[in-house]
């Protein structure tokens, strides 16, 4: 049977007030004993000062990988740093290199491709075509995914959310708030 989530995190369901040893939870759990004993070490000054010079400058270059940004702690600092140490501080804070991706979008994917409906309509009163999209915008740390729903036929938008997180919840709330606000549209289109 294999277990589910990280050792650490698994680690935490460990009762030491429990009926059963601390021996056999760990057993039914799949850890190890000595996670249960020892505690993680904060990262050293020298890191966090390394760490803050990274998002500096990834903030600069967002394409940046450990390799670039090994080279770029170099030049700003006098001293080496190992690409590995580096790499590891970028998995730590959550960064990585953007750039495009290979395949990123494979035509047709598992749903098929779908005809698109608006080639040739003419638009002609407001209602009757909605289109909805969402974009990222780069903060100083991480990023803020809008969603907007706007009428074709003025390019008015009608309703927008701003979240922190990319989940289906906020693009909904806005569409339902849309719906609620307007008369409903005869076609929304969508990427």
């Amino acid at each position: 049977m294999q277990a589910v989530g990280n050792p650490r995190q698994r680690s935490e369901l460990i009762e030491k007030d429990s009926h059963l040893s601390i021996r056999r939870q760990c057993r039914l759990l799949h850890i190890h004993r000595s996670l249960i004993y020892y505690d993680l070490s904060e990262e050293t000054v020298e890191n966090l000062d390394l760490m803050k010079q990274m998002d500096r400058l990834y903030l600069e270059d967002p394409s940046a990988g450990s390799r670039r940004m090994s080279s770029y702690l170099r030049r700003h600092t006098g001293k080496g740093t190992n690409r590995k140490r580096v790499r590891r501080l970028m998995r730590k804070m959550g960064i990585e290199a953007i750039y495009p991706r290979k395949r990123t979008t494979i035509p047709g994917g598992p749903s098929g491709i779908y005809p698109y409906r608006l080639k040739g309509l003419n638009i002609t009163h407001p209602n009757q075509v909605w289109c909805a999209d969402f974009t990222f915008i780069l903060m100083r740390r991480g990023s803020m995914y809008l969603f907007a729903i706007m009428i074709w036929h003025s390019r008015k938008v009608i309703d927008w959310e701003l979240s922190n997180t990319l989940d289906l919840s906020f693009c909904l709330d806005c569409l339902k708030r849309a719906l609620n606000h307007s008369s409903i549209p005869e076609i929304i289109n969508t990427d």
